[in-house]
């Protein structure tokens, strides 16, 4: 069964920074792909950041290069996204995933968290 669990949201100003955490489980980093997805008010649900260790691939979202950094403690079954310079248009719901996907400009997952609220305010 794979359960991941969110947390490390809340409201920060913009130009600050914020790390979410992701507790994992009933699965292996090293057989599925883990990464981040959010949901803005009003939006539809985009992709954030997705990394594979079978194939090596790290994927970001043109809006958020540079500035996100996803990375994952494989003893502790946690999942990172070190979030910098965070400006409001990052403002929204943030899930982790497992089984992340790209292909070109297109984003998938098969499981989600319950989502943390990440608020930047101006």
């Amino acid at each position: 069964e794979v359960q991941l669990v969110e947390s490390g949201g809340g409201l920060v100003q913009a130009g600050g920074s914020l790390r979410l955490s992701c507790l994992a489980s009933g699965f292996s980093f090293d057989d599925y792909a883990i990464g981040w997805f959010r949901q803005a008010p009003g939006s539809v649900r985009e992709g954030v950041s997705c990394s594979s260790a079978r194939d090596g691939t790290v994927h970001y979202a043109d809006s958020v290069k540079g500035r996100f950094t996803i990375s994952s403690d494989n003893a502790k079954n946690m999942v990172y996204l070190e979030m910098n310079n965070l400006t409001a248009e990052d403002t929204a719901v943030y899930y982790c995933s497992a089984e992340c996907s790209k292909y070109g400009y297109s984003w998938f997952a098969k499981y989600w968290g319950q989502g943390t609220q990440v608020t930047v305010s101006s």
